[in-house]
């Protein structure tokens, strides 16, 4: 049973957010964001409960079961913000902080150790140990990006937002059918400039029905942390267009994309 680089991947970007926020006294944790107007709280408790969800599906498939189980009862009279905040009421600031790191390790650590394609129950399908640390590496990210442009900060991304991209690429598909549509019979191609200046690509090559720039912005799409009107990506076709003006990597049902303008670094 070999190692494998997504838990690696995820301590990094969740101690990269960890080192942002390490100055921070704890009424700035109380600073809304322009996600939803989610405080800085209200991002580290949902990061924290589902980083707790993740770790329960891989030690102990039956308690997380009871888990789900008790959410859905109480998501008819509760919202999934309510729940999360309600579960962590008692941390905030520094000590969620400290809390959301620990447990970060503690994931990173039990994941590595994993069997990357056994099979793991979740909310959703089930899914490989590799696809739920990938999982937990995107929501960090994104859900990140809302933290670093309220505090104008300037996120100097790596190669290992590729499992994000191929996140995004694989959703191609289930982002229409979670729409109640049908999804173009040809994916578009994916023509990527990582940070490192590496070149990723995915699908037939088609210069006709294609989505090609850099990396980042196209899983700032993806993950539905910017409008793809406020990126540089290149989009040909109707069904790379329809794609991008819709795309969502994430589990859940259909979310609309933040208007044109809204999500942006604080200058």
């Amino acid at each position: 049973m070999s190692a494998f680089p997504e838990p690696g991947h995820f301590r990094e970007e969740s101690e990269a957010l960890g080192r942002l926020l390490a100055p921070m006294q704890d009424a700035g944790f109380a600073r809304e964001t322009l996600f939803k107007r989610w405080t800085i709280d209200d991002i580290l408790r949902h990061l924290h409960f589902w980083n707790g969800a993740a770790a329960q599906s891989l030690a102990d498939a039956a308690g997380f079961a009871e888990f789900v189980a008790r959410l859905r009862a109480e998501l008819p009279r509760s919202s999934l913000r309510e729940i999360e905040n309600a579960a962590l009421a008692p941390l905030r600031g520094r000590a969620l902080l400290q809390a959301w790191q620990e447990r970060c390790g503690e994931l990173a650590g039990r994941f590595a150790a994993a069997d990357p394609k056994a099979r793991l129950p979740w909310a959703g399908p089930p899914m490989s140990a590799r696809s739920s640390i990938s999982a937990r590496l995107m929501e960090t990210w994104a859900h990140a990006q809302a933290i670093y442009d309220l505090l104008g900060a300037e996120r100097i991304d790596t190669d290992r937002i590729r499992s994000i991209a191929h996140l995004g690429v694989n959703t191609f598909g289930w982002t229409f059918r979670n729409r109640g549509e049908e999804p173009p019979a040809r994916p578009p191609h994916v023509r990527l400039t990582a940070p490192s200046g590496a070149q990723w690509r995915w699908n037939e090559p088609d210069e006709e029905n294609l989505v090609e720039g850099r990396a980042t912005e196209f899983c700032q799409v993806v993950a539905q942390t910017r409008n793809i009107a406020d990126t540089g990506l290149t989009v040909r076709g109707d069904a790379a267009a329809r794609w991008m003006a819709v795309a969502q990597c994430f589990a859940g049902p259909p979310q609309t994309p933040p208007a044109r303008g809204t999500r942006f670094k604080a200058g």
